[in-house]
């Protein structure tokens, strides 16, 4: 099969300038790169065949080569051919910053702090009762992070010094290799993608830019907080090395359990125990509530054990809102123990006169169990 004209590979003419030869390989060569068509034989064989032609037609003298004597002129040892290997006069470094970002050119990404540089992120762990919970409170922590060094300046240079571009990569932070038609880029295993080096570290952090400290802050504990709530406080992390940006603590917030009152969300429960008389007859009874203070609650007569009662308002607050959760109180009637002569014989005396009436849920019990019986 006889190759494609290489300006008809490309969409140009013999005419056309070098920077339109180069921006018509590089919508050719974004659109087919094999990277962004993973197993797509058509597109890598149209990626090699555009790469083929650029690397031609965008070298002077092969291309005049080209158009004097057309294919012809590389062929029988004159010229190398396929993959970017065979393309010596090509300068396809610019093309690839629509992949893999700056290619070569060490001097462009001198001075950018990698990612690397990064301080570690810290955890601390916050253990607050549940009344600091509902009121939310301020708390001052101490913790052993890393801080900038002031003898630097964070730069990990003595003073007076500044890193240099980095030998290996030529201040690139990255190094790339060519492997067929694809190319690998690799962080700089010697100044870990800075394009830096420290030729003159530092006394006092080795060349690091931060140094072992102790820290202590206040933090802001808003009402409202849960059981395992997340609270990240930027930048209060670890220092970053030689310059960068500072890691985030996160508090982690535990909150103890409450001899009274248990929590779901933002409502409250809690169990209430009240004599058989006072659920027999209703009686009037005074609680406490999470923010210190009273409520009364009117049991009426012949309520049962379990009853549940609605406080609306005196649970929790919501983070960051202005309502509140509800408090359930559950009565627990409890049944006498260690009876006197005279609360016995009063006892007995009321189940003599007791009547079906006034049990209903025993009756109902009894006439199921009559009929299961039965059948």
């Amino acid at each position: 099969m006889s190759k494609r004209d290489y300006y008809d590979v490309l969409g140009v003419n013999k005419n056309s300038s070098p920077d339109e030869i180069k921006s018509a390989y590089r919508r050719l060569a974004v659109k087919h790169h094999p990277d962004k068509n993973p197993g797509n034989k058509s597109a890598e064989d149209k990626f090699k065949e555009a790469s083929e032609a650029y690397g031609i037609l965008s070298d002077k003298n092969k291309k005049e080569n080209y158009d004097n004597f057309g294919h012809a002129a590389f062929e029988n040892g004159g010229g190398r051919q396929g993959g970017f290997g065979g393309f010596s006069g090509a300068d396809f470094s610019d093309i690839f910053e629509d992949f893999f970002g700056d290619f070569g050119g060490g001097g462009r990404s001198r001075g950018r702090k990698s990612s690397n540089n990064r301080g570690s992120d810290l955890r601390y762990d916050l253990s607050i009762n549940l009344e600091e919970a509902y009121q939310g409170k301020k708390e001052d922590i101490k913790f052993s992070t890393t801080e900038k060094c002031d003898t630097c300046k964070g730069n990990g240079s003595k003073p007076g010094h500044s890193p240099d571009r980095c030998s290996y990569c030529g201040g690139n932070g990255k190094i790339r290799s060519n492997q067929g038609f694809f190319t690998v880029q690799q962080t700089c295993p010697q100044c870990n993608g800075n394009g830096e080096e420290i030729t003159n570290p530092c006394n006092d952090c080795s060349g690091q830019g931060k140094k072992q400290a102790t820290k202590k802050i206040s933090v802001t504990i808003p009402k409202g907080v849960d059981d395992g709530t997340r609270i990240r406080l930027a930048g209060k992390g670890e220092a970053g090395s030689r310059g960068g940006v500072a890691g985030d603590l996160y508090l982690f917030i535990n909150v103890n359990s409450h001899d009274l009152f248990k929590r779901s969300d933002e409502n409250l429960f809690f169990e209430f125990p009240i004599s058989i008389a006072d659920a027999a007859l209703g009686t009037t009874i005074e609680i406490p509530t999470i923010d210190g203070g009273k409520a009364k609650i009117k049991i009426p007569d012949g309520t049962q054990n379990g009853k549940q009662f609605r406080l609306k308002g005196k649970g929790m607050p919501f983070m960051r809102r202005g309502d509140f959760g509800d408090l359930y109180v559950q009565v627990k009637t409890e049944v006498p123990i260690y009876l006197n002569k005279q609360q016995k014989e009063l006892l007995e005396k009321f189940k003599e006169i007791e009547n079906e009436k006034s049990n209903p849920s025993i009756k109902k019990f009894f006439q199921k169990a009559k009929s299961f019986w039965k059948n």
